[in-house]
């Protein structure tokens, strides 16, 4: 009884967390969003449904919400095939030290506040004349590439940068999957000379149902939450809007606008979608295995 008791008062800060910053701020969208609500009235009206309608003839809505899912889709899946690259070569080093070493390197744009990391690949990367990427496009016989003011390349471009500051969490998440697995199915598939990539296949990957199910599932909801590099990389959301995604569109309505009402109904749609995607996720990848 007392440690039920101690467990349920060391939850009471999580779950007032959760109320506080999760609960009451859905709640409260969803309310706000049949309003035409801007905080610097006194008089918000009831719109009922009027702000939903808004969503369906809006152009700027259609092409944030095609910019958030084309790049949620390339970058969790670029992610994701990167991840699982690097950590099956770093569960190959029998040293332990050396496993750290690696995850460390990995795992260290992680680390780094996404806003600070944007400014710093806007400013030396990136940029047109003397970026480091242009640098070697020129070195190899190329022209320079304008990565962040072209509406072809600027969502290639925050891509990149988000794989570059993201990739080392999953790496971290697949590489200690990984460790996971019993050495004896790897030793059974040697004797039966089996090799590395089809050990991988037959073994690593089927045993790594559960670890994958949660990390597909924990980054495409992320992903669909991304705004730090977009605010900064993109600026003004880009040219012809190639760099606008819900969030910041989002935060376009409800701080440059002070149109919070309809802000709150395209938030509204992204919930649902990052909430329909994650049921269909779930439903896709159960997984039932023992060893």
């Amino acid at each position: 009884m007392r440690s039920k008791k101690f467990i349920l008062l060391v939850l009471i800060p999580v779950f007032l967390h959760v109320l506080v910053f999760m609960i009451i701020p859905i709640i409260g969208s969803g309310v706000i969003s049949f309003l035409d609500y801007n905080p610097l009235r006194d008089n918000n009206t009831f719109v009922a449904l009027e702000n939903y309608k808004q969503l369906f003839s809006d152009g700027d809505f259609w092409k944030a919400l095609k910019n958030t899912l084309v790049f949620v889709v390339v970058a969790v899946a670029a992610n994701i095939v990167i991840s699982l690259f690097l950590s099956a070569i770093i569960t190959q080093f029998r040293s332990n030290r050396t496993r750290s070493f690696f995850r460390m390197m990995v795992f260290l744009p992680c680390i780094a506040p996404l806003v600070a990391s944007s400014v710093v690949w806007g400013r030396s990367i990136y940029p047109t004349n003397g970026g480091l990427i242009n640098l070697i496009v020129t070195s190899l016989g190329g022209k320079p590439l304008n990565w962040l003011g072209d509406a072809r390349y600027l969502m290639m471009s925050v891509i990149l940068f988000t794989l570059w500051a993201d990739v080392g969490y999953n790496t971290i998440l697949f590489s200690a999957g990984m460790d996971g697995i019993p050495t004896e199915f790897y030793e059974a598939a040697a004797i039966d000379g089996s090799g590395r990539w089809n050990q991988f296949w037959k073994i690593t990957f089927p045993l790594l149902g559960r670890t994958f199910a949660f990390v597909l599932v924990m980054t495409v909801i992320s992903y669909f939450q991304m705004f730090a590099q977009f605010n900064v990389l993109a600026l003004k959301n880009g040219p012809q809007n190639s760099g606008l995604v819900l969030t910041s569109y989002i935060y376009k309505l409800a701080f440059t606008n002070k149109n919070m009402g309809y802000a709150s109904a395209v938030s509204v749609a992204l919930f649902v979608i990052i909430m329909i995607v994650t049921l269909i996720q779930q439903r896709l990848n159960k997984v039932d295995w023992e060893y």
